[in-house]
């Protein structure tokens, strides 16, 4: 008898250090599920660098800001006298001849050359009447950075960021608050500012707003 008691004894204390071990063992696998559904949760939502390119491309997919311009012997359907001209001229781009019955002589000066070549992008093509068509970009938007990402549920947000224009040396010559630009009348400027390009390229940042889908697992802009 003393024997068996002794062995109902020993079963007990086993099973009694089982148990704590046994709870143990869940605890450990209840955490990492939790942990592992935090994971699998956290990689939904949209990430800061996500957000970041998706704004970049918006600004990347409107383009520089662009000047327009011929060069050659122009008709006044080239309007060679409208502002944007004379304003290339004082800029050092351009220079204006006098003219010749109704076609205005506009040749690019050495310096305007070189400013050109030192610009990315521009599009250069010689027209069928003789004359040479340029396309020019003067500033680019560039990200600030992201203010706030919402989550309006698991597959769609809504992205807040900051940007602000970046000129180049031609477009400093179409800043509003420029010399240049500040030297045409109230009709001239109205002119560059709705047809030819000239901005405030140094003023406040601007903040912008897009909406955001996940298509899979990756965030895109929708289509409209």
């Amino acid at each position: 008898m003393a024997g068996m008691f002794e062995q109902e004894l020993e079963l007990e204390r086993k099973q009694s250090s089982a148990v704590p071990l046994l709870l143990i063992v869940v605890m450990i696998v209840a955490l990492v599920g939790v942990a592992g559904y935090y994971i699998r949760e956290s990689r939904k939502v949209l990430s800061m660098y996500e957000a970041s390119d998706l704004a970049m491309a918006v600004l990347n997919a409107q383009g520089p800001a662009l000047t327009r311009f011929h060069t050659g012997l122009l008709p006044p359907s080239m309007k060679p006298s409208d502002p944007n001209y004379r304003l290339l001229e004082k800029a050092g781009l351009l220079r204006l001849g006098k003219a010749k019955g109704k076609l205005i002589p506009v040749t690019l000066t050495s310096a305007g050359e070189k400013q050109l070549s030192e610009i990315a992008g521009v599009q250069k093509t010689r027209e069928n009447d003789g004359t040479v068509s340029y396309v020019v970009p003067i500033a680019e938007r560039r990200l600030l950075g992201v203010d706030k990402i919402t989550m309006n549920d698991l597959e769609h947000a809504t992205v807040e960021f900051t940007w602000k224009w970046e000129p180049n040396p031609l477009g400093e010559a179409f800043d509003i608050s420029g010399p240049l630009v500040k030297s045409f009348n109230t009709w001239e400027r109205a002119a560059l500012i709705d047809d030819y390009a000239a901005n405030f390229y140094h003023g406040d940042a601007k903040q912008a707003v897009i909406s955001v889908a996940k298509s899979g697992r990756i965030w895109k802009i929708p289509q409209e």
